[in-house]
């Protein structure tokens, strides 16, 4: 009998596969991580290798120290995936799954039967609808890159000078922002977590709350049950967000992304199953684990690179007004509107909560001094 832990292997060593080396390394399982520089986040406490990501030869070379390989962010080429599954490399999610969390409008296709915006693929100005709307570049855009507000034809057609084809899509005037994160494992058994209210500024989310507040209990019961029978339309295995509008009691499908995502970073402490380990367990096609909130709320605070760069110094402060804070540090390079790291804060007053999530977010990024 195999007694033998697996190795899992992660293409990109950021901030989800540094978060994910604390259930690894609880579950025994190893693992590997094929890192760009020997400096990233992940990569300064984990096991890795450096290389190109790009380069199927040098994946094929990390593979084979796996048993199996998954992915903390989705600029893996299309073609590189299929070449690892076509060397006989497990893949998670793979390619076929994969591509509705790279390809936009391979998603918007995909799930055309599900709520969304209206939309289109246009290579010409002549072929848009009534301005104003949204534009996405097809592939690559995330954290608000990639992604217009189009009020008029001249900017339309600036933008389609350096994008051959862009996704449009109508501009839906929501209430709010959810995500819905889902696990779906090898041999199709799901779960979800509460959904989440995803609150934006400039394009990047600054503060989640769980479960959202913003919805109704029947509105939140679709969106799970959205989420769940995407992964299924998707053949999911692993972990995914489901990012949606909320209007009304309307939902609209916004975005995918299939790996462990930012708007779940609060079921670290939140959830008797954190997304990183759910992740773990869907891979290597284990039972999956209990979602349910450990408190009735859950805040996350996004810190953002700002003029402050020692971000040890305010735990002094921060730890004495507030010592059920929990804190992520990335130890990623300071840059300005940067994630560099999250706090998160759990318990039963959520106004409470909100505001000390958002005066520790606001004082480690330097917005405030006291």
């Amino acid at each position: 009998m195999n007694e033998r832990f697996p190795t899992v292997g992660i293409i990109g060593a950021g901030q989800l596969a540094r978060m994910s080396v604390a259930p690894a390394t609880a579950l025994g399982i190893n693992l590997l991580l094929f890192a760009q520089d020997k400096n990233d986040s992940a990569a300064q406490v984990a096991p890795h290798v450096v290389g190109d990501f790009r380069d199927l030869a040098q994946l094929l070379d990390f593979a084979k120290k796996c048993d199996l390989v998954t992915f903390e962010h989705e600029l893996v080429p299309h073609s590189v995936i299929k070449g690892l599954e076509a060397a006989g490399v497990r893949v998670f999610p793979g390619s076929e799954s994969f591509q509705y969390s790279q390809d936009k409008a391979a998603m918007r296709k995909k799930l055309a039967n599900y709520p969304s915006p209206k939309w289109r693929v246009i290579a010409s100005a002549e072929e848009a609808f009534a301005y104003p709307f949204i534009a996405k570049r097809i592939s690559g855009g995330y954290d608000g890159r990639g992604v217009w507000k189009v009020e008029d034809k001249a900017t339309l057609e600036d933008l389609l000078t350096t994008h051959p084809q862009l996704l449009i899509e109508e501009l839906i005037k929501f209430d709010s922002e959810i995500a819905v994160m889902v696990a779906r494992s090898e041999h199709g058994q799901a779960t979800s977590w509460a959904p989440t209210q995803t609150i934006q500024s400039e394009g990047i989310c600054t503060l989640t709350i769980s479960p959202a507040q913003v919805i109704s209990s029947a509105v939140a019961e679709q969106a799970q049950h959205l989420a769940l029978s995407i992964a299924e339309e998707v053949s999911l295995i692993g972990v995914m967000a489901v990012e949606m509008f909320a209007k009304g009691d309307q939902l609209y499908l916004n975005e995918l992304a299939m790996r462990p995502h930012n708007s779940g970073h609060w079921t670290i402490e939140g959830a008797r199953t954190s997304q990183f380990e759910q992740h773990l367990r869907a891979v290597l096609d284990l039972p999956l684990g209990d979602p349910t909130m450990t408190a009735p709320f859950a805040v996350m605070g996004n810190i953002l690179g700002g003029e402050k760069t020692d971000m040890y110094r305010p735990y002094l402060h921060l730890m004495a007004r507030n010592p059920g804070l929990k804190f992520h540090q990335y130890r990623k390079e300071v840059r300005k509107g940067r994630k560099i790291g999250h706090v998160t804060v759990i318990g039963e007053n959520l106004l409470e909560l909100t505001e000390v999530a958002e005066h520790a977010r606001d004082y480690m990024s330097g917005e405030i001094d006291e």
